[in-house]
């Protein structure tokens, strides 16, 4: 079988030529490379029974009467994201404010991009320097086994990161679109830290201002999984927890694909139409001491059908401490981790790559 390879001005940054996978999708018809199959203890198919976890999801809450009139109805959707944050790290999230129609406009418009010719892709190869931009790998350990996906990572926040240039300039619209969707999770994110900081007994703002109030970073990666011809070797996106503070994820609500772990199964999450699916990063763990946690997950990939997903990562300023609250230190329970900036975090996971939970729980603090 011949490795289709997509060379690019940034190559010799990477360790390896880089592969396209969505390139391998269309040459690529009983078999896949070396490179892409997973340890047999890693794939889905020795750990899941997908048909098992049918009657089984991550939370659905709605948010329509959560500043209405009936405080009954209020707490109570404080309650369910209360839960949610402790017993799953993951809920979906439906009536939130942003409008179905620019979900659509997004997703179909990211779509449309990754359906474009592959030299007009390549004009925005990205390199491990800041990874913004069209990639296909995570880390930079040479030899690593690769997951079954292609991407685009774009900066929102800080402004000074923020580079239209460095953003595709087709499909026709595109930027506007991008630009608004943005605008819009930035919003309800904040309207959901408020709430994550209420529900851990802390004045709403609490939250936010470890984050650094409005300066704040905040940035997209859109996931494409091509149609995979052994979709049991291998994962569109191997198991992890999220390094940042908190993951807006916008699935293709036609296929399903992401895994949630649950103790020791896997559950499938079946998509709400127009929900976002939210969950907790490695940085609300750490200033929640541990009450909220990252949870790892996964996405599998098909053998008949492509997906399309929008990450929205929504995230610390950069070069700020991050330890726990003070106001969730006690005698009882002291602080878990050590103080550690957004930027030191994530420098050690660009270099390894998705690996569970190992990166946060190296952090805890000798008792």
């Amino acid at each position: 079988m011949a490795e289709v390879i997509a060379m690019s001005d940034n190559q010799s940054d990477w360790p390896e030529p880089i592969i396209r996978v969505q390139s391998l999708s269309q040459t690529c018809t009983d078999s896949i490379p070396e490179r892409c199959i997973k340890p047999s203890t890693d794939r889905a198919s020795s750990t899941t029974s997908f048909s098992s976890f049918d009657h089984a999801n991550i939370p659905i809450i709605d948010l329509a009467n959560l500043n209405g009139p009936d405080p009954d109805a209020s707490s109570s959707i404080l309650k369910q994201i209360s839960d949610a944050c402790r017993d799953w790290g993951f809920f979906q999230v439906v009536n939130h404010g942003v409008s179905p129609d620019l979900m659509d406009k997004a997703r179909e418009t990211w779509r449309r991009f990754f359906h474009m010719p592959m030299e007009a892709k390549q004009q925005y190869a990205n390199s491990p320097k800041t990874y913004e931009g069209y990639g296909s790998r995570l880390g930079v350990e040479k030899g690593a086994i690769l997951d079954w996906s292609d991407y685009y990572y774009l900066h929102y926040l800080p402004c000074s990161l923020k580079d239209h240039n460095k953003w595709p300039s087709l499909p026709f619209g595109c930027r506007e679109v991008f630009d608004e969707y943005g605008r819009e999770l930035v919003k309800l994110c904040g309207r959901l830290m408020k709430i994550l900081s209420i529900n851990l007994g802390l004045e709403e703002e609490i939250l936010q201002s470890a984050f650094g109030g409005e300066d704040i970073g905040a940035c997209l990666r859109v996931n494409f999984y091509p149609k995979c011809p052994k979709p049991e070797l291998t994962l569109g996106l191997s198991s992890h927890s999220d390094p940042g503070g908190m993951t807006m994820l916008l699935p293709d609500d036609q296929v399903r694909g992401l895994q949630v772990r649950k103790g020791d199964d896997w559950i499938t999450v079946n998509p709400a139409r127009h929900a976002f699916i939210v969950n907790i990063g490695d940085q609300i763990q750490v200033l929640s001491n541990a009450i909220y946690t990252s949870v790892e997950h996964r996405v599998i990939v098909n053998s008949d059908k492509e997906r399309v997903s929008l990450a929205f990562f929504y995230n610390p300023k950069s070069d700020i401490p991050i330890e726990p609250v003070k106001e969730l230190v006690t005698p009882d329970k002291p602080a878990l981790y050590p103080a550690m900036t957004f930027d030191e975090y994530r420098l050690f996971i660009r270099m390894r790559g998705p690996r569970g939970k190992s990166q946060v729980e190296s952090m805890k603090s000798p008792r």
